[in-house]
């Protein structure tokens, strides 16, 4: 039950940028929506073995680049919440480029959101390999559950907003850089 709720907690940002994601899509493609969710899910169990690896192996150089890690998602999030921002307001685009899902924005936007997910790593580094894989995975499908509702739910609610989603999306995805930003540099 504990290893779920950290997947919870730490699909949060993802099933936020998945619920911008929904609010840009003009209908939802099952298959496409299962791709986004799978993105975010595969991102999110990468991090935590990322971290876990490190810690068994090059502890000492990785922690100097654990104090980028609220940096690196700001800049990140900032960069394709602006993109969006700017295409809303610009109002053109094809569907593809608004919604942010080709390649290069989910790339993108999963290591954004996925990156706190690295820090899980570190505190899991007495666990062995299949324990820490096992933690993995749990939070990977987790991730993909919630990141399909958060699709749903944007897309129900993005038919209402039609031309405004873009700009919503954009203004969601800046301020949960900020967030990650706030919270890993302050606190």
């Amino acid at each position: 039950m504990e290893l779920v709720l950290i997947g919870v907690g730490l699909s949060m940002d993802a099933f936020a940028v998945a619920l911008c994601k929904g609010l840009s899509m003009r209908r939802i493609n099952y298959a496409h929506a299962a791709v986004i969710a799978l993105f975010f899910g595969v991102f999110q169990a990468v991090m935590p073995m990322t971290g876990w690896v490190c810690i068994h192996t090059i502890v000492s150089h990785f922690q100097a680049f654990e104090k980028l890690i609220p940096w690196i998602a700001l800049v990140l999030l900032l960069y394709i919440g602006g993109s969006m921002l700017k295409e809303g307001l610009a109002g053109g685009g094809a569907e593809e480029e608004r919604c942010g899902v080709g390649f290069m924005a989910l790339f993108i936007q999963g290591v954004a959101t996925s990156i706190d997910a690295l820090s899980v790593g570190f505190t899991i580094a007495e666990y062995d390999f299949f324990l820490a894989l096992l933690e993995a995975l749990i939070i990977a499908m987790v991730t993909f559950v919630i990141c399909l509702c958060g699709l749903h739910i944007g897309k129900k609610v993005g038919v209402k907003l039609a031309g405004k989603a873009n700009i919503l999306g954009g203004v969601i995805l800046i301020f949960i850089g900020l967030e990650i930003f706030v919270t890993g540099v302050f606190l």
